[in-house]
């Protein structure tokens, strides 16, 4: 039994080739919301508790409770598939990240409102980030549009950039250097948290945790 379109969705559409579009999203929005999420909860399950190569686009179909073609059409390969759903969901932390770097005029606090945001969001969705880290190799995280994303890495560099014009971060280095270990810190943080089974949420901890990511950016004392 086909099931009806969402208001203002198309019902069907001609086949796409989603592995040489630059924009997977524009192939999304043509597909059923309902159908997008469970496909997401299907990758998020699969991929997430099990090695990438012992799941298959079948499985997922299936998982998803959509047809094999469906698959194949909107996304062509297992990888663009993972990349595309991983998109999709940290898209929505990205949003909330902009949202908490902007109307603040104090480095140290956006950087801060920044960090709680992400924190409280892989306390709450740990698979995305298992997912991120198991079934992608680090190589190909580029190929996962949000770390591409203008709005987002430009709002973040901007950040950075300001910090040191006023002397409260480190000049020393490139204000990338600074966005690698902000991010870079708190991905092995939040994966080691996930991996060893910690029951104390890292928002319990977070000022801790900002206090040693922040005088790991600051400024020198001299």
């Amino acid at each position: 039994m086909t099931e009806p379109s969402a208001p203002g969705t198309p019902a069907s559409d001609e086949p796409t080739d989603p592995s040489a579009t630059d924009d997977r999203r524009a192939i999304l929005a043509t597909m059923r919301p309902e159908t997008l999420k469970r496909i997401e909860k299907a990758v998020l399950e699969l991929f997430s508790s099990q090695d990438f190569h012992d799941v298959s686009l079948l499985d997922v179909a299936k998982a998803a409770n959509v047809s094999l073609q469906t698959i194949y059409k909107y996304f062509g390969s297992k990888e663009v598939l993972v990349y595309a759903m991983l998109d999709v969901m940290l898209g929505r932390l990205a949003e909330r990240m902009i949202d908490h770097l902007q109307g603040i005029d104090d480095a140290r606090e956006r950087l801060r409102k920044t960090c709680w945001v992400t924190l409280d969001y892989m306390d709450k969705h740990p698979a995305v980030m298992m997912l991120l880290f198991t079934a992608v190799p680090i190589t190909r995280h580029r190929n996962i549009r949000i770390y591409e994303s203008p709005d987002l890495m430009g709002s973040f560099l901007s950040v950075f950039r300001d910090g040191q014009d006023r002397g409260v971060l480190n000049n020393r280095v490139s204000s990338k250097i600074l966005l690698d270990v902000f991010m870079g810190v708190i991905g092995r943080v939040v994966l080691m948290h996930i991996v060893r089974g910690e029951q104390r949420s890292l928002i319990d901890q977070f000022d801790e945790l900002f206090g040693i990511l922040w005088r790991a950016m600051s400024a020198p004392d001299d």
